[in-house]
């Protein structure tokens, strides 16, 4: 298993470019025939149709600091079409979704992964974004579904695997590094947090170590044991871990101490 502190993403440029692609086709299907006026249970402040404008809205404004090559952050009220389509129809929404996704992927594509550009992160490339939109579009169709009821949900394990990594990786930036919920963590310097997906197929490595230490918290992907750990099938740990399921639901199971887990599930609620 690999063990180094920061583990490369387990995905290639072309493989992002095309899960946002597919994970906005899903959530597209989510939506046809939808009620998008209802509230997503798991983002409340929403309504359906305001958390698909966030996600599309997403998409373009990257598209276009991918676009222009942006070397300072862009201002979200200067992307063409950031707040959604100019009819309210669901037909309207749908394409203006379908096609925020392609230019973006277009320009992710013609950049390729080294392409110099501002990010809010320490890894200012075309890559960095085509992994965010990837995993921001991932956890998003998740809060879709829950809003639709009887919608399934399933993700590619390797692609659930990654989107747990990144939001590792996101907590350990070094931008993050004087984040005051964060800092908190570093009360249980000495503790761990091992997260364990039950039902990995051979070749994704699902385990993580998430180290606590006075200075801030490292990772690795590692079977061991820790402080606390976090039981259960790969999907459901990636969605207790965005706080999008209670650690407490039937399908995982906690095992040593949960105060620490309940710490962690708070101090990183500010994504």
């Amino acid at each position: 298993m690999t063990t180094s502190a920061t583990p490369a993403p387990r995905l290639d440029h072309s493989r992002y470019c095309a899960e946002i692609l597919d994970q906005t086709r899903l959530l597209r299907r989510t939506l046809e025939g939808a009620d998008l006026a209802a509230t997503v249970p798991t983002c409340p402040e929403w309504s359906l149709r305001e958390l698909a404008v966030h996600v599309g809205g997403a998409h373009r404004w990257v598209h276009d600091i991918v676009r222009t090559r942006a070397t300072e952050e862009v201002e979200e009220e200067s992307v063409p079409g950031f707040h959604g389509p100019g009819a309210d129809s669901p037909g309207a929404l749908d394409a203006w979704l379908a096609e925020g996704a392609e230019l973006l992927v277009a320009a992710l594509r013609e950049a390729g992964p080294d392409a110099r550009l501002w990010s809010w992160s320490s890894r200012p490339n075309a890559g960095f974004w085509a992994r965010r939109m990837t995993h921001e579009t991932v956890i998003h169709r998740f809060d879709a579904a829950g809003a639709v009821p009887g919608t399934p949900y399933e993700v590619a394990p390797e692609v659930a695997a990654d989107c747990v990594d990144e939001w590792l990786d996101i907590l350990t930036d070094p931008v993050n590094a004087d984040d005051e919920d964060l800092h908190t963590l570093r009360a249980r310097a000495g503790d761990s947090l091992h997260l364990h997906a039950t039902d990995a197929p051979d070749g994704v490595d699902a385990e993580w170590l998430i180290e606590f230490t006075d200075t801030g918290i490292s990772w690795s992907r590692t079977h061991t044991k820790a402080t606390v750990a976090l039981r259960g099938p790969l999907t459901d740990l990636l969605r207790v871990f965005h706080r999008r399921l209670p650690a407490d639901a039937d399908s995982v199971q906690v095992l040593g101490d949960t105060t620490l887990l309940d710490l962690w599930l708070e101090s990183t609620r500010w994504g």
